[in-house]
């Protein structure tokens, strides 16, 4: 029986302790310091820290009406992006985990296809369609556009959840007499249920913070907060708007993540990717 040298063990892990640290400097760094930038009035150079701090900047980026606007129409899109993509594609992915059918598997690795191209050109090239059909700078080309991006989201993780309901429960109350309608309500829902809320907090997040197909499908007319703080950025506007409407894209994002944390320590996220 082959042992490991209590050396080489200590080894691997200062090396993994090393990679843990600096991914969190990675990670952080940046977060701290457009965190800092939100609350600073006052930062020059050659200054490491800021020279005075406040909420002055906090108070002008709230007080813009581009501002909130942007977040009512962000919240507006988010939502109706994550309604469509659950009611098209969670219908499929019950589908695609418990029928056979031809072409399953090529329609069902399909969906990697908007992922395995270089996104950008692919934004392109459905823009030129947008374009011909009127849908550029529209409501509506906007929820178009990113709900190709949640596809394979709402497709993939459904699916794994479908497939890790326990098929002896289904059957067990077929066995009692209840209808399909009523065994997928009572027993495969509610097995399913955390792994697909998860999908679809994921849909969520990914929608609102979603920039490129904002950009390219919704300019001029259409301004989300992510759009607004790349233009406070582009044109040179006062650094703080750009630090205060950061912080605030964190809000959502982090209230999501706390609520995948309790859904996903179920175990029953692990268990959907198990099946």
């Amino acid at each position: 029986m082959r042992t490991t040298r209590p050396g080489i063990g200590l080894r691997f892990d200062w090396i993994g302790m090393l990679f843990a640290c600096l991914l969190t400097l990675f990670i952080a760094l940046p977060l701290i310091v457009v965190g800092t930038w939100a609350f600073t009035q006052v930062w020059r150079y050659p200054s490491v820290i800021p020279r005075q701090f406040g909420l002055r900047f906090w108070g002008q980026t709230l007080a813009r009406s581009d501002v909130w606007d942007a977040l009512l129409l962000s919240l507006r899109l988010t939502a109706t992006v994550t309604a469509l993509s659950a009611v098209i594609c969670l219908p499929a992915a019950y589908a695609f985990a418990r029928m056979r059918f031809p072409g399953r598997n090529i329609l069902f690795l399909s969906f990697l296809a908007s992922h395995a191209f270089p996104k950008f050109g692919l934004l392109v090239a459905i823009a030129g369609i947008f374009l011909q059909l009127g849908l550029i700078s529209t409501f509506w080309g906007v929820v178009l556009i990113q709900l190709v991006g949640t596809l394979m989201l709402m497709i993939w993780i459904p699916v794994a959840a479908f497939q890790s309901v326990d098929r002896r429960m289904e059957e067990a109350a077929r066995d009692a007499g209840a209808t399909p309608l009523r065994v997928f309500w009572s027993i495969t829902l509610p097995q399913a249920a955390p792994t697909i809320t998860a999908a679809l907090l994921l849909t969520f997040v990914g929608t609102f913070y979603e920039t490129e197909g904002a950009w390219l499908i919704g300019a001029p007319g259409i301004r989300t907060m992510p759009v607004l703080m790349i233009s406070f950025i582009n044109n040179q506007i006062v650094v703080q708007y750009g630090a205060v409407l950061s912080v605030m894209l964190w809000v959502p994002s982090f209230i999501a993540l706390m609520f995948a944390r309790r859904v996903i320590g179920t175990g029953a996220f692990a268990r959907g990717f198990g099946a």
